[in-house]
């Protein structure tokens, strides 16, 4: 029973991939602690998290060719492995220097999971159940996020900051024991030419991007690094985006944009992920700076969200997804998402926290409807030889959804006075909470796109 291919590869992908979310939610209720163990200013502490996500993104374009040379599970236990090796050096770091080198080493890690993990559990899943497998993969995706600043606020209170990275250990051997006993290779590994011009370009392109839209917003978007690693940034993706299409054996299969569905499919999963990290973050800033509540209790009043989701995931995969299609699911799910988003901008500073867990939990249960099909359906019509570049694309931007959300929101908080105002001023919150939900609208006029005739179940 526990070596079925497809129990072995949900236990150990949800395993490793909650680990590695829930690790980039969990470190921004530390960074405080961190400041002011090391002595570093508010601005420069930051580089824990850009350290996270620009190595992240380095090595996620390669990870598909990783998963197809090597095998999928020889890159998934060796990312874990590296992943928990980096998280107990993380936790016993000696300097703020070291801390960040170390947390380099676990994007590096992080980057290889999702992709090849999503690639081996669609293919350990047929066509026809692979709704099942994209509400498997909800859990970590989702629940991650919020549960982060609540195991977050309990540690960090109860404990100290090393924690939030030690807490991962036991994850990662719990993980790693179950794959190496029961894990396999869907497929035998793929002798394929590495496109050496292809990492360079994506790699250094999506670094340079990601540091830009994390950094902006803390730094200033008129400083002239960030102007250039954005300028970098994007000359280096156009770059790739041109050879790649000239190039035999290309690191990002970006013909696979040619299928509507799939592309349709990551344009809304793009917007949903930077409306929906936009939000997480902001909420946690908004009940601790604004209503002046604990880690804590911020962690337990978003915490809702997450319940949400566990219950939209049931109906999204079993009812609401198989009579409506895609299409008209996501639509509706974005819509809702926005009203709910919209909601928050009628919270007071004298209104309590039930309202706004009432409309996080609302919200949970709309990002499930889009997260089941969106996962699910994008790669209906990819082949299985094509699953791991599909895969690394999908991911690829998912990221960078995620980071552009939460740039798009802490620019709105900043440009309408968040820096400066104080406890109960709830304007900034509210203008930034409008704008996450401007960007849910966004991503349902791009799911009007969805093509149902051949992925309607």
């Amino acid at each position: 029973m526990l070596a079925r291919p497809k129990i072995a590869v949900s236990v150990v992908f949800v395993l490793a991939l909650f680990m590695s979310i829930m690790d980039t939610a969990i470190v921004n209720v530390a960074l405080p602690s961190i400041g002011n163990e090391f002595q570093v200013s508010p601005t420069s502490v930051g580089a824990v998290s850009i350290g996270y996500l620009v190595s992240l993104a380095v090595v996620i374009p390669a990870s598909g060719w990783l998963g197809d040379r090597l095998g999928g599970k020889r890159v998934m236990l060796g990312a874990i492995v590296l992943f928990t090796v980096a998280s107990a050096l993380c936790g016993l770091a000696g300097s703020f220097t070291e801390l960040v080198g170390f947390r380099v080493l676990q994007g590096i890690s992080g980057g290889m999971l999702m992709p090849v993990g999503m690639a081996m559990l669609f293919q350990a899943f047929p066509p026809a159940e692979r709704m099942r497998a994209s509400a498997i993969l909800t859990i970590p995706t989702t629940l991650a996020p919020a549960t982060g600043p609540l195991l977050g606020g309990v540690l960090v209170d109860a404990l100290n900051w090393r924690w939030v990275f030690l807490v991962n250990i036991p994850f990662g051997i719990i993980a790693l024991v179950y794959g190496l006993l029961f894990l396999r290779d869907a497929d035998e590994p793929v002798a394929s030419r590495f496109d050496l011009r292809g990492f360079l370009l994506s790699g250094l392109g999506f670094a340079a991007l990601m540091y830009g839209v994390s950094a902006g917003p803390e730094v200033g978007w008129g400083d002239p690094l960030i102007l250039a690693t954005l300028a970098i940034g994007v000359v280096l993706l156009v770059a790739l985006v041109i050879t790649q299409r000239r190039t035999r054996e290309p690191l990002l299969a970006l013909r696979l944009f040619g299928d509507r569905l799939f592309r349709s499919m990551t344009g809304v999963m793009v917007l949903t992920m930077a409306s929906f990290f936009g939000v997480i973050y902001l909420a946690a800033l908004f009940l601790q700076d604004c209503l002046g509540v604990s880690p804590l209790v911020s962690g337990l009043s978003t915490f809702p969200e997450a319940l949400g989701i566990m219950v939209g995931s049931t109906f999204a995969g079993r009812f609401v997804h198989p009579r409506l299609g895609p299409r008209w699911t996501s639509v509706c799910a974005l819509v809702l998402a926005a009203l709910s988003i919209g909601s928050l901008t009628l919270i007071t500073s004298t209104a309590g926290l039930w309202p706004m867990r009432i409309i996080l939990f609302v919200l949970g249960i709309a990002i499930a409807h889009i997260f089941v099909p969106a996962q699910a359906t994008a790669f209906t019509n990819i082949t299985g030889r094509d699953t791991g570049a599909a895969s690394t694309l999908f991911n690829a931007l998912r990221q960078l959804g995620s980071a552009l959300g939460v740039a798009a929101i802490t620019t709105a908080l900043t440009l309408a006075g968040g820096q400066h105002s104080v406890p109960g001023d709830v304007y900034p919150y509210h203008v930034a909470f409008t704008i996450a939900a401007f960007i849910a609208l966004l991503g349902a006029l791009v799911a009007m796109t969805i093509t149902t005739s051949r992925a309607e179940h």
